[in-house]
């Protein structure tokens, strides 16, 4: 039975933005509506450019529509006066759609400061946010975790640190389905005197909040291996953790391949454990969890990779049927209002 269309989610794609644009935004685009009857798509950008890569496709006509956009914001730009200068770009396009109701999420593969500046100036934070992190979902040996944030915001009070954490709980609770999620602050040492001022005292906020499971601090070294369901750093520690996952993980199954092609003996090997470890490897690949939302707007914003291709692009969209029909917006909005009362100094 399909679904109604007024229950449909609206997603304003940026079909110009990241390094595959549109080639690979539009396939993801297409796969999602193909995969889902829950989800409309707008693309967003030079209608010219997009339609003829469109009608390589076949998809529910009813079900994509294309919104023109004739500027682009290329990531040479300053963001902030970009977005300010660039009114008919696709970021600015999607994400006022977003803020007027026209759709209820925006994903980009594009510029990550002009993305980050339009959610904030254009979209507009709930009510109490602070500020809004960027969370990226990473890959463990459990599962995954919400890393947050990942590189909105580099300095940050410990009142921010807090609410990351709240926001984090609710996304990995209610999106990714973890129970009672383990909150963990990224430092140097376990100890609860390790680190300085700002996590020292971030700590003592946390540990004081009955109503989220936080653990303590985490060393960089225990997220892989699945310590915390929802880690809680800065913008410039998240990011410098993020790069070096996605670094070293590129390396490691670079030198596998290179290690079981590397003569007739490991070829024959490889091939016999060929399906487990497409398995394994599949498990680590970040594009299967789809891009990182900014949470804490009055709309849902995902920031995919500028590299990504349609399978991070689909699994973005459909990412955003989840966030919509969770309620994540309300629940982060009424956890923040009701959060301080249930804190403890």
């Amino acid at each position: 039975m399909q679904e109604d269309k007024a229950d449909q989610i609206i997603v304003a794609v940026d079909a110009m933005g990241g390094d595959n644009a549109p080639l690979e935004i539009i396939k993801g685009s297409v796969d999602a509506v193909n995969k889902s009857r829950a989800v409309k798509v707008v693309l967003v950008g030079q209608e010219d450019v997009i339609r003829p890569v469109l009608s390589q496709f076949t998809w529910p006509e009813e079900q994509i529509k294309v919104r023109n956009a004739a500027e682009v914001i290329s990531t040479e730009e300053t963001p902030v006066m970009a977005v300010r200068k660039k009114k008919d770009s696709s970021i600015v396009v999607g994400e006022r759609m977003v803020r007027n109701g026209e759709a209820d999420a925006f994903v980009s593969a594009g510029s990550t400061g002009a993305v980050l500046a339009g959610g904030s100036l254009i979209v507009g934070r709930l009510k109490g946010v602070e500020r809004t992190p960027l969370g990226a979902l990473i890959p463990t040996a459990k599962g995954v975790a919400f890393l947050a944030d990942s590189g909105a915001n580099m300095d940050c009070k410990t009142s921010y640190l807090v609410q990351f954490a709240r926001m984090g709980s609710i996304y990995m609770e209610h999106v990714m389905g973890v129970k009672n999620p383990r909150v963990a602050l990224v430092n140097v040492g376990v100890e609860e005197e390790k680190g300085n001022a700002v996590v020292k005292e971030a700590y003592q906020l946390l540990k004081a909040c009955k109503d989220m499971n936080f653990v303590g601090n985490i060393e960089a070294r225990e997220i892989p291996a699945g310590g915390a369901d929802v880690v809680i750093c800065d913008g410039f520690v998240g990011n410098v953790v993020l790069k070096t996952y996605e670094g070293v993980s590129g390396v490691l199954i670079g030198e596998i391949k290179k290690a079981l092609l590397g003569s007739l003996r490991t070829k024959i090997g490889g091939a016999l454990i060929k399906p487990a470890l497409k398995e394994m490897l599949k498990n680590f690949d970040t594009s299967e969890y789809g891009g990182a939302p900014m949470l804490g707007l009055n709309g849902l914003v995902v920031k995919t990779h500028g590299s990504a291709k349609a399978k991070e692009i689909c699994n973005s969209i459909l990412q955003c049927v989840t966030f919509k029909e969770q309620r994540i917006k309300e629940k982060i909005q009424e956890n923040l209002t009701a959060g301080s009362e249930r804190c403890e100094e």
